[in-house]
């Protein structure tokens, strides 16, 4: 079995990040994952309506896993309460996910939705801190392994391993 690999849009060359770029250039890997047909490309916040380019947000009171408890909020550079579109972003990329038969994401890091190492510290001064988004927190409890994009290496270990796995099984 093929294992199946939610990604940012915004990895894959897609200009809608918040500021209406991209990440980065598309890596050797991410082509050849692409041509052997493993990606599902997936943008949440275009998903859940939000438009590019739009104002930067960052997660305040806590990280995605508090916000989808409804512990902590979203909030927009202006002070603009977005935590109700974001959630629905996390909702939609699981959605996403499971329809897709995903057993992984690479996901943006610092992002308040696809963040998985780190996410802005609520205060738009540029610093972050450890925490996750809200995608990247309901992915994982939904048993999605979610990488940050500077792990791909680590991403493709995993597949390895877990392909392995599936051909014991079988």
């Amino acid at each position: 079995m093929k294992a199946k690999i939610l990604i940012s849009a915004c990895l894959m060359g897609f200009k809608v990040r918040y500021n209406g770029s991209e990440k980065s250039p598309m890596t050797e890997q991410l082509r050849r994952w692409r041509s052997e047909d493993r990606l599902v490309i997936h943008c949440p916040e275009l998903a859940a309506g939000l438009a590019t380019p739009r104002l930067p947000a960052e997660l305040s009171g806590g990280d995605g896993a508090a916000a989808l408890s409804g512990l902590a909020c979203i909030l927009e550079s202006d002070g603009s309460d977005v935590t109700q579109a974001y959630l629905l972003a996390a909702w939609l990329a699981l959605k996403t996910a499971r329809e897709a038969g995903c057993q992984f994401a690479l996901l943006t890091d610092g992002s308040p939705t696809c963040g998985s190492q780190k996410i802005y510290d609520g205060q738009f001064k540029g610093v972050t801190r450890a925490g996750q988004g809200v995608a990247a927190a309901l992915l994982r409890q939904h048993g999605i392994e979610v990488f940050a994009e500077h792990q791909s290496a680590a991403l493709a270990q995993r597949i390895a391993q877990f392909e392995r796995n599936q051909d014991d099984l079988l």
